[in-house]
């Protein structure tokens, strides 16, 4: 048997053995499947955010000298109807007497409307059993009847008889002026 001599060439600084060399391959790899990943994912996670005139509706404010007394202005809050009604000294009389009677979901009159504007009335207009939005003055005390499934509501939005499980929705609003208020 003949023997073979294999020539060996030492590995040269930057040669395909060099750890560092891998370790830097693996590395550009990695952070270019993660570039990409991102650049397909982006679009899809974008899409979720709400759009503009979603945003746009998120709060509007509303003059509350264009209601008159007695008078309810229904205005569009995210896609629901909201109503503001400035309510009669009647209407308000009414309310805070009946704040002991028996209800379904018990509240004050004082906790349906802000300190000092006893007169505004703001209610999201859905009615909380299955969301129809109830007709003021048909009801027998005074207030809102929801057509779809008779729940009756008093002045100042409390659930008085009927299938629906809560008073008319309070949405968060703030006054920025005597006659001005912000919704949202």
């Amino acid at each position: 048997m003949a023997n073979t001599v294999v020539e060996s060439y030492p590995p040269t600084e930057h040669g395909a053995d060099d750890p560092n060399r891998r370790d830097f391959i693996h590395i550009a790899a990695a952070t270019a499947a993660v570039g990409g990943v991102a650049v397909f994912a982006w679009p899809l996670i974008d899409e979720m955010n709400p759009s503009a005139d979603v945003l746009a509706l998120a709060s509007i404010e509303f003059d509350l000298s264009k209601v008159s007394l007695g008078q309810q202005v229904v205005v569009k809050w995210q896609g629901k109807p909201v109503f503001v009604r400035y309510r009669t000294p009647k209407e308000i009389a009414e309310a805070v007497k009946d704040d002991n009677a028996p209800m379904k979901d018990p509240a004050t009159d004082a906790s349906r409307h802000k300190p000092g504007k006893a007169q505004y009335l703001i209610l999201v207009g859905v009615c909380t059993h299955l969301g129809c939005v109830p007709n003021f003055g048909l009801g027998d005390y005074g207030g809102w009847l929801c057509p779809c499934h008779g729940s009756v509501y008093d002045t100042a939005g409390r659930i008085r008889k009927g299938p629906a499980p809560l008073n008319l929705l309070m949405p968060n609003y703030a006054f920025t002026s005597d006659t001005k208020i912000k919704i949202g």
